[in-house]
């Protein structure tokens, strides 16, 4: 990628950041004095990341997971989700959501299957309504999976997967996550399988985001952690201007996701008593 910038630069202390990650997740467990948490677990990387993270954290008596399957979800993945889950002892279900989907499909006069965005975006907000409903049910907090390379360019359901009480690796770029899930243990073939929200058939991450992990995480090291413009990225990256600059219009238009919805103030306009 050309001397000055490159993937090198990404490089933590693991055992540290394994370190600090789990002391987040017990406070945060602790101060919301809940018993646990709840993961939605998919069967990649930064799922299975959390799932390890927090049975260190925890214990995997105190680690609940959900696996939430629809059509489109390959049954791989689902294997794979299972796989993690028996491997930690942490005790599952697995609860499809097609029947969900198919409820809000007749009821909603608009319905629209062809809008895969729309229909894309239902997935992650049912499995959101999911993993509250147990959270509730068992006195948990639900722990979200979304990394720092998702969540800078807005590559999550707004009230979907984004919709969620802590995020343990959202600190981490994707690229950090499959180092960090190599020191964890975590399955190679599980490492680095091709990132996928099954939103629909053959959805994969880097085509919808049109750029690879390795490219996009070291774009945004430079932009955000180093204040880079876009043209010194380029320069010290060897990664073309056109890709960057496509990453820096995406960091822009997903700016209302990393909000709290805004408020307008009007008690200036209060009448005297």
């Amino acid at each position: 990628m050309g001397a000055g910038l490159s993937l090198e630069n990404l490089r933590l202390d693991l055992s540290a950041v394994e370190k600090e990650i789990v002391g987040f997740i017990r406070g945060c467990v602790e101060e919301a004095g809940a018993t646990g948490v709840v993961i939605g677990l998919s069967g990649g990387v930064d799922s299975s990341t959390v799932a390890y993270l927090s049975v260190r954290a925890l214990g995997s008596d105190r680690v609940f997971a959900l696996i939430l399957p629809s059509t489109t979800t390959a049954k791989q993945d689902i294997e794979d989700a299972k796989r993690i889950a028996e491997s930690l002892g942490i005790s599952y279900e697995v609860v499809e959501i097609t029947p969900i989907e198919e409820a809000f499909a007749k009821a909603c006069p608009r319905f629209d299957e062809a809008n895969l965005i729309a229909v894309g975006n239902l997935k992650p907000r049912i499995r959101m309504m999911a993993l509250y409903y147990y959270a509730n049910l068992i006195n948990r907090i639900v722990a979200g999976t979304s990394n720092k390379s998702e969540l800078l360019v807005g590559y999550f359901t707004k009230y979907g997967d984004g919709g969620v009480d802590i995020l343990p690796i959202g600190d981490l770029y994707k690229t950090q996550v499959r180092w960090l899930a190599e020191h964890l243990g975590v399955p190679k073939d599980i490492v680095w399988k091709t990132p996928t929200a099954g939103l629909w058939v053959g959805q994969t991450d880097e085509d919808e985001l049109g750029i690879k992990y390795e490219e996009l995480d070291v774009v945004l090291y430079g932009l955000i952690e180093l204040s880079m413009k876009p043209e010194e990225v380029a320069r010290k990256s060897g990664i073309p201007l056109s890709k960057v600059n496509r990453v820096v219009e995406m960091v822009r238009s997903s700016e209302h996701k990393r909000r709290t919805p805004p408020v307008v103030e009007v008690q200036k306009h209060r009448l005297s008593a």
